[in-house]
């Protein structure tokens, strides 16, 4: 269908008529697609924001974790050089007879990863969350 002929010609309208054209037509997926988990990852660790810091024999990461106890935070050290900080919020259980009327904060799982060098001494990283930021040194 030509939507010009009906006087409709924007570029939302090409992109919804591209879309009805092409969904169900799997032909066109990439093989380097990203996976679900992939993008889920992604989401988490844009949704996670760090400072690191660099001093002469370490590093520290800091991590604001508003709302959170240290039990709900996981730090850990991956495939030898990778620390791992990750873990979730979870949204409050809603009181009987209140509602939402704006949700700002983010909920759901979060993650960050950082390849450290390949000398680190990784048995002696410590982390410390105080005040809902998590320090990781």
């Amino acid at each position: 269908m030509d939507f010009r002929l009906m006087g409709i010609d924007t570029p939302l309208f090409h992109t919804i008529h591209h879309l009805m054209d092409t969904a169900g037509d799997d032909s066109d997926k990439s093989v380097n697609a990203p996976s679900r988990n992939y993008v889920r990852d992604a989401k988490a660790m844009a949704a996670t924001p760090a400072d690191v810091k660099e001093y002469p024999n370490s590093y520290v990461f800091v991590v604001d974790m508003p709302g959170l106890k240290s039990g709900d935070i996981n730090v850990q050290v991956e495939d030898d050089n990778v620390l791992l900080i990750s873990g979730e919020r979870k949204r409050e259980e809603e009181k009987e007879g209140a509602k939402y009327i704006r949700m700002e904060r983010r909920v759901g799982k979060f993650m960050r990863k950082f390849t450290l060098s390949e000398n680190a001494n990784t048995d002696a990283i410590s982390a410390v969350c105080q005040d809902g930021v998590l320090t990781v040194t």
